[in-house]
């Protein structure tokens, strides 16, 4: 399963609107947007790639309190064995 897809099922089962590169439309009050960022094979042996890393962002956008909906996509990902490697927080 590629992590695009991942993402979108993990997030579409917290009921979280989700949209990839750029939300379409009226935008809810609260929404995430993936961006897809690199595919690469992070292992090879023999010549051959034995492992394939991907990479993606995820933005969410709330109006209100974006807190508990952040603590509630880590601990998804995490538990979906996805690995989190940067939080940042881009005020507006």
């Amino acid at each position: 399963m590629s992590l695009l897809s991942e993402l979108n099922t993990l997030l579409g089962d917290l009921h979280i609107p989700v949209e990839t590169g750029v939300f379409t439309g009226k935008a809810p009050e609260t929404y995430v947007v993936i961006t897809p960022l690199t595919d690469t094979f992070a292992l090879y042996a023999g010549d051959y790639p034995q492992y394939e890393m991907q990479e993606a962002r995820l933005s969410l956008f709330s109006q209100g309190n974006y807190r508990p909906l952040k603590r509630q996509i880590e601990k998804a990902l995490l538990a979906a064995g996805i690995t989190i490697t940067d939080r940042r927080y881009v005020g507006h």
